[in-house]
């Protein structure tokens, strides 16, 4: 998630992207989620997608996880990660006025958040059906961390997933 969220008027009980804003506004979910991003290669919305699964009694199988880590890394590809690192560009630039610079990268903050809210619908949509004996959400996040590639620290994952619970 980027770095500063702004909920959106009409996010819909007990979907992700309200479990998303709900889990990411908590203390010390934040700093997690973006240690995970940047010294660990990991994507939140998809780690984030794997607590909700967990939460809403939904147990993903490997096939599952490795379509949504497929979507997702599309989709950060395409969306997501250029428009994070225009916005990080625009935080240090040089040039230009910095009132001006600021609202643009203001703009680019919301598309950003936005290109993320699409990513989490697309996951949600991409879910198993409720009802089945889920994992812990800890077990979630390790599974998950584990397809999208080199898992960070065991402890940082079970950290968030604490915090999430």
């Amino acid at each position: 998630m980027s770095e500063t969220h702004v909920p959106p008027a009409g996010t819909g009980a007990g979907s992700l992207w309200a479990y998303a804003l709900d889990i990411y506004g908590r203390p010390g979910v934040e700093a997690d989620c973006l240690e995970l991003q940047d010294r660990h290669g990991q994507c939140v919305p998809f780690l984030i997608w794997s607590l909700w699964m967990a939460a809403s009694g939904r147990a993903p199988d490997t096939a599952t996880l490795e379509a949504g880590a497929a979507l997702a890394r599309s989709w950060e590809a395409a969306a997501v990660a250029p428009l994070r690192r225009l916005r990080r560009e625009l935080k240090s630039a040089a040039a230009g006025p910095e009132r001006r610079r600021e609202h643009l990268r203001g703009g680019v903050q919301k598309l950003e958040l936005d290109a993320e809210r699409m990513l989490l619908e697309m996951l949600e949509d991409a879910s198993p059906p409720p009802g089945a004996a889920a994992p812990s959400p800890a077990e979630a996040m390790l599974a998950a961390a584990a397809v999208w590639g080199a898992p960070p620290p065991a402890s940082l994952l079970q950290d968030l997933a604490a915090r999430a619970a």
